[in-house]
């Protein structure tokens, strides 16, 4: 009797004591690697950046695109823009026209071919 009273109390805080340990350990696993824990937070937050810097670099495209469309519309409208634009829509050239092919700087897009 004596025996089992000393194994009854030894083992049943023993056994309270493993079972609130797995029940804390599940709860914060579930804190840092759930879908709402604090790595899907560190991706989260990853992904936000990757997207600010593709917001970014697209504002500076559209802002590249508003120059050369605000220099073809408008009161006054440049006429070398102009006479590029018609030139490299139709495909065509003066007999008498000498053409440099230059790569377009990186702030300027390119035309769009149609």
């Amino acid at each position: 009797m004596v025996v089992r009273r000393r194994l009854r109390a030894i083992l049943f805080p023993l056994a309270l004591y493993c079972l609130s340990g797995a029940a804390g350990s599940y709860f914060l696993w579930h804190a840092v690697n759930d879908e709402r824990g604090l790595r899907a937070n560190e991706d989260y937050e990853r992904q936000i950046n990757n997207l600010q810097t593709q917001v970014d670099e697209k504002e500076k495209e559209r802002q590249a695109w508003e120059r050369r469309i605000a220099l073809l519309s408008g009161a006054t409208i440049d006429r070398d823009m102009l006479d590029e634009e018609t030139r490299a829509r139709l495909g065509r050239v003066d007999k008498d026209d000498l053409i440099f092919f230059l790569k377009p700087s990186a702030d300027a897009p390119a035309s769009p071919t149609p």
